[in-house]
Parts: structure tokens; C-alpha cells; sequence
């Protein structure tokens, strides 16, 4: 892997920090629906970080998800579990960003914060970094 390439997967897996520990900051602060976007962020960016080592690149949310569950669930690499909660995480944001009069759970946006932590997790030990 070249220079630039390891220096993008490690900026994405810092945004992916930054977006889980905003997510915590927020749910700590009873901010339960910018809570699930910083959540579902956090996985997002792992994804990126992922996709940069395979030279795939989109800039739609779908086209990451669908890389994901193509490149790396379908092939075994990471376990189903894992596109459930990337699935799960997307559509809650999208609802929580967009529909009017939505709220969101505390236990809720507490599990998604716990899913997304174990998401970068898994990520960063697959990217060794």
C-alpha cells in the first residue's frame, strides 16, 4: 500500500473517532437524534477507510453500503451482523435528519453508539491500523 493511500484510511478512521466520540458527547448531553447521525457517521468513515484499500471510491451514501455488503460481508470478512447495523444506522439517521416530529430512544441511540464502536473496531483490526 502506498503512502497516500495508508495517510487517506487513517484520516477516514480518524473521522470515524471524531464521529463516535461526538455521537457520545451528544448522548451524554440527552441529544439522542444528532447522537444516531454521529453514530451512523462513525461506521460510514470505517467503511471509506475500508473501500480506499480496494481502490473503490462513491461519494453516495448507498454506493458505500452496498460495497460493504458486496466486497466484504458477501465474501465473509466481516459477519452480517455488521451490514444489519450499517443498514439500521442509515435509515435511523435518514429519519432522524429528515421526518418531522421524529424522536429518537435513549436506549435506542445507546445501542447505535455501542454498534458503531464495535463496527470501527472491527475495521480498525481487519486494517491493522
Amino acid at each position: 500500500m502506498n503512502g497516500h493511500l495508508k495517510e487517506l484510511i487513517i484520516y477516514r478512521l480518524e473521522q470515524a473517532d471524531e464521529s463516535l466520540q461526538s455521537a457520545r458527547l451528544l448522548f451524554e448531553n440527552d441529544k439522542f437524534r444528532p447522537a444516531v447521525n454521529r453514530s451512523y457517521y462513525a461506521m460510514f468513515y470505517s467503511v471509506l477507510a475500508l473501500i480506499v484499500t480496494e481502490n473503490n471510491s462513491t461519494s453516495k451514501h448507498t454506493g458505500v453500503i452496498s460495497i460493504f455488503d458486496k466486497e466484504y460481508v458477501k465474501k465473509g470478512v466481516f459477519p452480517r451482523e455488521m451490514s444489519k447495523w450499517l443498514h439500521e444506522s442509515f435509515d435511523l439517521r435518514q429519519r432522524a435528519d429528515y421526518t418531522e416530529m421524529f424522536t429518537v430512544s435513549k436506549e435506542r441511540a445507546d445501542e447505535l453508539i455501542r454498534n458503531s464502536a464495535l463496527f470501527l473496531a472491527s475495521v480498525r483490526g481487519y486494517l491493522k491500523v
